[in-house]
């Protein structure tokens, strides 16, 4: 589903202006910034420590499963930063540092390709958009959009969910990529199959993220134990990273537009939308910002996915007044005459109509 965006760029401009004059009046870096550098070294340090601890000390059960649930969180903390900032290009004005950067997911089993066309080509264009954002399928497991088809086995998604969360990075590592490559598709779209250096790239770091994860683990350890440790660490990531897409796009509060009907067209601009469809969440708890890599602020990362997230908190008083008068005559859609049945926790779906059609 190729959607085209309403003409005009109002929000945009006067929010564009805003934050410039911001950087221009404190004199501040948007990318490169000292505390995003000392950061990731911990977060680095954490995953290394958790890693050397789990694989070469580790002697009694309940420490085997604390350093793999610490290894799980790590890794996050690293997506959420490292990875997801270089990906964007907003932890440093040199390519190669945020190539580097964006690579940690090859380091973790995924692809940095494959996510380059995913999240920020797809996800961040056609947010919530059903058949167009990647992010919202898992039909006929789970339903997180009102135009997806509801099965009698979504009444127990708030149950099963969890598990499927926990199963999100095997599925990426294992599955998904592969698929891709194959078949060229991400959703209803398109993409280009990596070729040459990429493609080299891609099982490269495959290969060793199989190495580190699996292979010498299980030369020092049982087969099994090993299996068993990977899972858990699995589960943690997997559910850590799919709460935080369902606070910051599936809640109540975030719109799942469609287009106008009869046509591909959307009724607003893309900053409109944007707004629309992000929810900004937990903005003043200190550790959340530090930890989530500015994920709770989802609005400002989606108008802003080129600025290093440390400022998102100063951008957030920055962009809230142009979005409330923006929104007092362009956003009355979060209301509905429709009951609300939540299906998962933080993701919502509307029995019946959507906001959106039922105006």
């Amino acid at each position: 589903m190729l959607v085209k965006f309403a003409r005009g760029e109002g929000l945009h401009f006067a929010l564009r202006g805003r934050v410039e004059e911001y950087f221009q009046r404190t004199g501040l870096r948007s990318r490169d910034c000292t505390r995003m550098y000392v950061k990731s070294a911990i977060l680095v340090g954490w995953f290394a420590l958790s890693y050397c601890l789990l694989v070469f000390v580790a002697a009694a059960w309940w420490q085997y499963i604390l350093l793999a649930i610490s290894l799980g969180l790590a890794a996050a903390g690293i997506g959420f930063n490292l990875q997801h900032e270089g990906s964007h290009g907003a932890f440093s004005k040199r390519g190669f540092i945020n190539r580097l950067a964006a690579g940690m997911l090859d380091w973790l089993g995924g692809s940095s390709y494959m996510w380059h066309w995913k999240h920020n080509v797809l996800h961040h264009t056609y947010t919530n958009f059903t058949g167009a954002d990647d992010d919202l399928e898992c039909q006929p497991l789970a339903r997180f959009s009102p135009y997806q088809t509801r099965h009698a086995l979504h009444r127990f998604q708030h149950l099963y969910i969890w598990f499927l969360y926990g199963l999100l990075p095997i599925k990426w590592q294992f599955y998904d990529d592969f698929a891709t490559l194959v078949t060229g598709k991400l959703a209803s779209h398109r993409v280009p199959r990596p070729r040459g250096r990429q493609l080299l790239l891609m099982v490269l770091g495959k290969a060793l993220f199989c190495t580190w994860a699996l292979a010498i683990p299980m030369v020092l350890h049982p087969v099994w134990g090993v299996l068993g440790l990977f899972f858990l660490s699995s589960l943690v990531l997997g559910i850590t990273l799919s709460v935080v897409f369902q606070l910051a796009h599936c809640a109540e509060e975030a719109d799942f537009p469609a287009p106008l009907e009869g046509s591909l067209r959307t009724e607003h601009e893309w900053a409109v939308h944007q707004v629309q469809s992000s929810i900004d969440f937990a903005r003043h708890n200190w550790f959340l910002n530090w930890y989530l890599g500015g994920l709770n602020f989802q609005i400002e990362h989606h108008l802003f996915p080129h600025i290093c997230h440390i400022h998102y908190p100063a951008l957030a008083g920055i962009v809230g007044l142009p979005v409330r008068n923006m929104a007092s005559a362009t956003l009355p859609m979060k209301a509905s005459s429709q009951p609300w049945q939540p299906t998962t926790a933080g993701c919502g779906a509307w029995e019946g109509q959507s906001m959106r059609s039922a105006r």
